[in-house]
């Protein structure tokens, strides 16, 4: 079965993000969860999955550069 329109980074998904994220860590990955607002500018949450703790590093730098609402 296909993934549909699979969500890598969180500028994916919201344009403006909150001050703070959650990580959740699982046996297999880990889950970064962000709340923020989104391209019509309204709230938003986002749920990214990752596998590594290089794709957690991308995505917390991430979060440090997109804009704060």
């Amino acid at each position: 079965m296909a993934r549909k329109n699979s969500i890598s980074t969180i500028s994916d998904k919201l344009t403006k993000i909150n001050e703070s994220f959650t990580i959740y860590m699982y046996d297999n990955g880990y889950m970064v969860e962000i709340s923020g607002r989104n391209s019509s500018d309204d709230w938003s949450t986002a749920k990214i999955l990752v596998s590594t703790t290089d794709e957690l590093l991308d995505l917390i730098n991430e979060a440090s550069s997109l804009p704060r609402d």
